[in-house]
């Protein structure tokens, strides 16, 4: 009888099939490296056919990875029916990503010269373009096809915190926000107390959503490269504010929180000196010791409302 040949990965020693392994990953990311630059080769080309080069001005750094943007898309978590609206589209790569899953896209690009660029990506795909400055964007005509948003994007950095905020105040329709934003952005949104980035920003996010880091994107991602690290941060609208409307003004709540956190070292009984009285503290039960980086949303309230009701008693 003939022996039968071992198949040569049952024969293999240890060391070969380590060294086998690890080639295997060599491999795969020279085959990453060689993929990420057609990426930004193409991105160069789309922009060097319209005679243009990324803006710095307007923080136009553009991702050129797809598992990058495939990322983004998934955690989006948009598909057919839902509706999305992506601001600083750029060169269209993430608004071909979330229309391929097939949400119903409206992409937000302020610089006129990339549009026709971004008409001419996405092709037939259904997404609706909108040539605005989203800091300036009428939301409720660019939302009027839909009740219930997602907004996505690589948000550029000169605007990311402010855009944030405006539209958690002012866009109750959008229900969740997925962004890749400067690192320390990120961290500012999601953090909590106790949390280094913990301020002003970090409570006022709070009020509105919850918020939680999503994971790095490293530089070598984009172009041009960014000097700093970006980050993805997802905030998830809650169904009514972290503090009753009825019961604490957001006016004067958040008049608070911006006095606590411009004297941030200071303990409250200096920084909030002429706003929140002795009685107020003691009949809120919070410290006058504490400093504003102490105090999440829900101790801010109640600070505030015991400061209304103080006042009206005196």
């Amino acid at each position: 009888m003939s022996r039968q040949r071992p198949h040569p990965l049952t024969s293999a020693t240890p060391g070969s099939a380590l060294a086998a392994a690890s080639g295997a990953d060599e491999a795969a990311a020279a085959a990453n490296e060689r993929a990420e630059a057609v990426a930004r080769r193409d991105v160069r080309r789309l922009l060097g056919t319209s005679g243009l080069t990324p803006r710095k001005a307007l923080g136009q750094h553009f991702v050129t990875d797809q598992n990058t943007l495939r990322r983004i898309a998934r955690l989006s978590g948009v598909g057919p029916g839902d509706h999305v609206i992506e601001v600083g589209a750029g060169t269209g790569s993430l608004t071909v990503a979330l229309a391929d899953q097939g949400a119903a896209v409206t992409a937000v690009e302020t610089d006129p010269n990339l549009v026709p660029i971004l008409r001419s990506v996405c092709g037939s795909r259904p997404v609706r373009i909108i040539e605005a400055d989203a800091l300036r964007l009428d939301w409720d005509t660019a939302l009027s096809t839909g009740k219930s948003w997602v907004l996505a994007g690589n948000l550029p950095y000169n605007i990311a915190a402010r855009l944030v905020i405006d539209v958690l105040e002012e866009v109750p329709s959008v229900a969740r926000i997925v962004v890749l934003v400067q690192t320390e952005v990120a961290e500012r949104l999601a953090a909590k107390v106790g949390d280094p980035s913990y301020g002003a920003v970090s409570v006022k996010a709070s009020y509105w959503a919850t918020a939680e880091l999503r994971g790095t994107v490293p530089p070598t991602v984009f172009y041009p490269r960014p000097h700093v690290g970006s980050s993805l941060v997802e905030l998830v609208r809650r169904p009514s504010p972290a503090v009753s409307q009825a019961a604490v003004p957001y006016q004067f709540l958040f008049k608070l929180v911006k006095a606590g956190f411009a004297q941030r070292r200071k303990m409250l009984r200096r920084s909030l000196s002429g706003l929140v009285t002795p009685p107020a503290f003691e009949s809120s039960g919070i410290s006058p010791h504490l400093r504003a980086e102490d105090l999440d949303i829900t101790t801010w309230g109640i600070l505030a409302a015991c400061a209304i009701q103080t006042s009206r008693i005196t």
